[in-house]
């Protein structure tokens, strides 16, 4: 798979300018929408940045297997919080629960 991706470098591109974008929406896009131009700014760097990484895809590493992977736990993650609102249970202390138990709201009250 690896030598076909580098044979297919356009495909191997649009894979990963995917991923990325995908990622970034689902990680890192703020609350409110960007201002016109930084959202065009932040696509740019995204392009760019994904040509870094077709060559470094190119060059026998697993870039594009990587973010496959990333995606896939976030599918999983983003279908189980999906079913557990469905339930009922993601109403309040399942969502607000981190891994040790605490809410998010006590870390809010902190600061």
């Amino acid at each position: 798979m690896q030598e076909w991706l580098a044979e297919h470098m356009l495909i191997s591109y649009l894979l990963i300018v995917g991923f990325t974008v995908y990622i970034f929406n689902a990680v890192f896009r703020p609350v409110k929408r960007l201002p016109i131009l930084k959202e065009i700014a932040v696509y740019i760097t995204i392009l760019i940045g994904s040509f870094v990484l077709l060559i470094l895809q190119v060059d026998k590493l697993p870039i594009i297997q990587c973010m496959a992977v990333a995606v896939a736990l976030m599918l999983i993650l983003r279908l189980r919080q999906l079913f557990d609102r469905r339930k009922g249970r993601g109403s309040g202390e399942a969502e607000a629960a981190g891994p040790g138990g605490e809410g998010r709201d006590a870390a809010d009250e902190v600061r």
